[in-house]
């Protein structure tokens, strides 16, 4: 008995709170934009975390509030009220200078139209995302590259790679800086079934790695290969609760 007791208070002290651990934290957080109507509120009253490891599918019909949501937890709005919190930072407070340079720090972008400059080979977009970063690293780009396998595609052009392989490009590119989270906006939208599973098994990959994933996706083969998901309705978030935290009572 007192062996058990012994380790209930070892549990005890070492437990978390969501907000200790989380990466994202949102209290109460809405955005509302001004309309020809009157006020419509985007994104209403949504409350959750996500937590470092984590891989979490955002779901929801058009017109949930699934672009809002990924506006404001890839920094690139802010809320109307409420508090949102990217790896423990507060982005309201941030000037927008402050926030550019954030988001480029904590978030890499995955996006469905990849982005990619177009005269600019695979090697040289990864490349420039180190450049707005700090510092160009040639072997460092190179490898990004041959972790998503395109270690032979590396001169080419955006427009002499297939769809699988310029989204390839995009997440050697979001990786590129090390960024405490990946936001992955319908990454697998505009491929073909083939590179859709490719890009799927990469996204395993990078989520037993360690990987924060954030995904939006319209998919729901692709929404059931992430652990939790969160459904957007009319604004309103409903979330899976997040495994493996314990909470305070």
């Amino acid at each position: 008995m007192a062996e058990v007791v012994t380790r209930l208070a070892a549990a005890e002290n070492t437990r978390v709170t969501r907000e200790e651990c989380a990466v994202i934290s949102l209290d109460s957080v809405t955005r509302e934009y001004a309309a020809r109507c009157g006020v419509v509120r985007a994104l209403d009253s949504a409350t959750f975390s996500i937590v470092a490891g984590e891989w979490v599918a955002i779901t929801g019909p058009s017109g949930s509030g699934k672009s809002t949501l990924v506006n404001l937890l890839g920094c690139l709005d802010r809320p109307t009220c409420g508090v949102l919190k990217i790896d423990g930072v507060d982005v309201a407070a941030m000037s927008a200078k402050e926030l550019d340079r954030f988001r480029a720090d904590k978030i890499g972008f995955i996006f469905q139209q990849f982005h990619l400059i177009p005269y600019l080979s695979a090697l040289e977009n990864v490349m420039l995302a180190q450049y707005f970063h700090s510092m160009t690293d040639e072997a460092e780009a190179r490898a990004a590259l041959e972790k998503v396998g395109l270690g032979d595609r590396m001169a080419h052009l955006p427009s002499e790679l297939s769809g699988g392989e310029q989204q390839r490009v995009c997440i050697a590119r979001a990786l590129i800086n090390n960024p405490p989270i990946l936001l992955a906006d319908e990454p697998t939208g505009n491929l073909d079934q083939a590179n859709q599973k490719i890009v799927a098994e990469l996204l395993q990959q990078l989520h037993a790695a360690g990987h924060t994933i954030v995904m939006v996706t319209h998919d729901p083969e692709m929404a059931a290969l992430a652990p939790r998901k969160i459904a957007l309705n009319h604004g309103k978030v409903f979330c899976a609760p997040v495994r493996g935290v314990v909470r305070l009572q």
